[in-house]
């Protein structure tokens, strides 16, 4: 018994020294080199960038950065597909962190947060549709949302597909506006229909990912009274 315990104070203490240590090192200017340097690897760019989407995430690293140079190394389709599943993946590890290992340390990261306890009673109230609409309209960051999740009763399964369908319209605006501002700076030659049907596009996919938001936001306001 004692050596299982062990065991789980070495993992709990190793998420802790990782936290630590990007806190302290550059970890955003090594994020910005990662992506050039993964430009034209094809598949095995998509899986590296994955990995290092996922560690960024773990490590409470701004996921906005990568996911916007998404856009810019892989185009829309493909750096939509990248994001998504690597958030869905560190949105998984993360809850599972939380509920199994490292529960002392995130219930103390809870504490500090006051918006936690209303959240936590939605869930309870409500499951997997109050952690949807908070994935729409984040009330907490997403890196650390992903550990306080593991705290709460929603049940692992119905909470990662909810993960997964909340953040897609957020995942796809910011990878929309990496692609946009690669071929805008990029120089390319497009004629002006072309740059039209970009614009729309991106104005589209804001404008939906804004009405979302706001819905997400009047529904939560209404499951936590």
């Amino acid at each position: 018994m004692k050596r299982q315990q062990w065991r789980w104070a070495g993992l709990a203490a190793l998420v802790v020294a990782l936290f630590t240590a990007s806190r302290l090192l550059p970890v955003a200017e090594w994020l910005r080199g990662f992506q050039e340097r993964v430009t034209g690897m094809g598949l095995m760019g998509g899986v590296l960038y994955g990995v290092v989407y996922v560690l960024a995430a773990l490590l409470f690293v701004p996921g906005s950065v990568l996911t916007i140079g998404a856009g810019v190394v892989f185009g829309v389709a493909w750096g939509t597909l990248v994001v998504a599943v690597a958030a869905t993946t560190a949105a998984g590890l993360a809850f599972l962190i939380a509920r199994y290992l490292a529960r002392d340390r995130v219930q103390a990261m809870a504490s500090k947060n006051a918006k936690f306890g209303a959240i936590d009673r939605a869930i309870q109230q409500q499951g997997w549709k109050v952690v949807a609409l908070l994935r729409l309209s984040p009330v907490v960051p997403y890196s650390l949302s992903n550990y306080l999740y593991g705290l709460t009763a929603v049940r692992f399964g119905p909470y990662l597909l909810a993960s997964a369908a909340g953040m897609l319209p957020g995942t796809l605006c910011y990878v929309y506006l990496g692609a946009l501002g690669k071929a805008a700076a990029g120089g390319q030659a497009r004629d002006p229909l072309e740059w039209a049907l970009l614009g729309a596009g991106l104005a589209a996919t804001v404008a939906v990912t804004v009405l979302l938001t706001r819905t997400a936001r009047r529904h939560l306001a209404e499951a936590q009274r």
